[in-house]
């Protein structure tokens, strides 16, 4: 059920506002025609222009054509996809090495399960949880920053 406020036509001030085209939203006045036939066109038509402003002012460069057969040899994606490009840098067998990203969104989908009988949300009152979730951050940091080193040194991180 919807609540509708009724103008005080009575009031002086109102009216003042009426009289010159004023106030008519204060009442409830439909959409149509005038925000959809006046004002939104306007945004339409602003939105437009501001893209082809910026395109104009601002164009994109255009690079040197790509080679397919020409790989860089350092060839990263990008930041949040450095473990995974991890596991399959160190994995010598590429299908364990898929089935071992399988496994990342998977055991995601897990996290909510694990410990749900525990009624507290402080993760020191949570041992098991905290500890797979500190884990997790743990192998996923390793992994992230092995991938950004040569692959003879990814899995020690240069430090042995």
């Amino acid at each position: 059920m919807a609540i509708e406020k009724k103008p005080d036509l009575s009031d002086p001030m109102l009216r003042a506002k009426l009289a010159k085209g004023m106030g008519h939203n204060y009442y409830g006045e439909p959409a149509w025609p005038n925000d959809l036939l006046y004002v939104f066109p306007v945004v339409i038509l602003g939105t437009i222009a501001l893209c082809v402003g910026l395109a104009v002012l601002d164009p994109a460069m255009v690079g040197e054509p790509s080679d397919p057969f020409a790989t860089p040899l350092e060839i990263l994606p990008e930041w949040y996809l450095w473990p995974a490009f991890q596991i399959l840098r160190i994995v010598p067998n590429k299908l364990l090495g898929i089935t071992l990203m399988t496994s990342i969104p998977l055991g995601l989908m897990l996290v909510p399960f694990i410990e749900n009988v525990n009624k507290f949300q402080n993760p020191f009152r949570r041992p098991i949880a905290t500890t797979v979730f500190m884990f997790g951050t743990l192998v996923t940091l390793w992994l992230g920053i092995g991938a950004i080193l040569p692959i003879d040194e990814s899995l020690t991180l240069g430090l042995f």
